[in-house]
């Protein structure tokens, strides 16, 4: 059984500038809650246990408050006869740990460098789920993209993955799925309509079995392109993966994707998640 997970929510949030100046991407409200806690609450109910977050070096950090006991309010909760409602105030089980590791904003960037962080400082060698921060797939009432990547891999060798469906007049806005059997390929990155694999979008949502974990640590580890020149980018240790023998499933996830990283974006999430739209 997988029970870690990781989630990257460092980073400035630019694309969200200035409401990010004080108020950390991954923590933007959607209804009741910030955008990660939606990835948080899913990894938990797939049985989820230890959860490793890379966060910004930046203090104070807003997503560990969320996340621990607020003392001062739990008090005055209980003094005020509002019992009731210290469970609402409660973000995590008992039973589930969050680890937290700082990022450096002025050092290598991109979606494989937390991941290789997380995978060398506490030396994971089993698989992981991997999550973005900052959106999320909505599917109350069904079968959440954690539980569905759980049941796609067969053994702790295999990887997996996410696609989302879009209309076939938008694949050239994004990482295309190349998929034979129900295994990928490769990902064509933002290609020609005429020329898309399918019309399945990457959307950052993993298991890693533990040789891609080490991909992905000795791609980082071995590749220097400067903090300006270019990003480290997941895709190219998965497809070193794919090319040595390695396997990612790739199952469609259910539900509608949700994006909180633009304004339009996030204004849609609340909509749809506040049943608005």
């Amino acid at each position: 059984m997988i029970t870690k997970a990781i989630i990257p929510v460092a980073g400035w949030g630019t694309r969200r500038l200035p409401i990010t100046k004080i108020i950390e991407k991954s923590m933007l409200p959607v209804g009741n809650r910030p955008l990660v806690d939606y990835s948080v609450q899913e990894l938990v109910q797939a049985g989820v246990t230890d959860i490793y977050m890379v966060i910004s070096n930046v203090e104070p950090c807003q997503v560990k408050a969320f996340y621990q006991d607020n003392i001062a309010l739990n008090q005055y909760l209980t003094d005020r006869g509002k019992a009731d409602r210290l469970e609402l105030a409660k973000t995590l089980p008992s039973n589930v740990k969050i680890h937290y590791l700082a990022q450096d904003p002025s050092g290598k960037y991109g979606t494989a460098v937390p991941i290789a962080m997380v995978a060398e400082e506490y030396n994971i060698n089993e698989p992981v789920l991997v999550f973005m921060g900052d959106d999320f797939i909505w599917n109350p009432g069904g079968e959440s993209a954690a539980s569905s990547l759980l049941e796609a891999v067969k053994t702790d060798q295999e990887s997996a993955m996410v696609g989302v469906e879009v209309p076939h007049d938008q694949v050239d806005k994004y990482g295309i799925l190349s998929i034979k059997d129900g295994l990928l390929t490769n990902v064509v990155e933002k290609p020609k309509i005429e020329d898309a694999p399918s019309n399945l979008i990457n959307v950052s949502k993993y298991i890693l079995s533990p040789k891609l974990l080490q991909e992905i640590v000795d791609y980082v580890k071995t590749h220097d392109f400067g903090p300006k020149d270019q990003e480290y980018v997941i895709t190219d240790p998965i497809d070193s993966y794919i090319k040595n023998g390695g396997t990612m499933r790739v199952i469609t996830a259910e539900g509608q994707y949700l994006d909180g990283g633009s304004v339009e974006g996030w204004v849609h999430a609340n909509n749809v998640v506040c049943n608005l739209e």
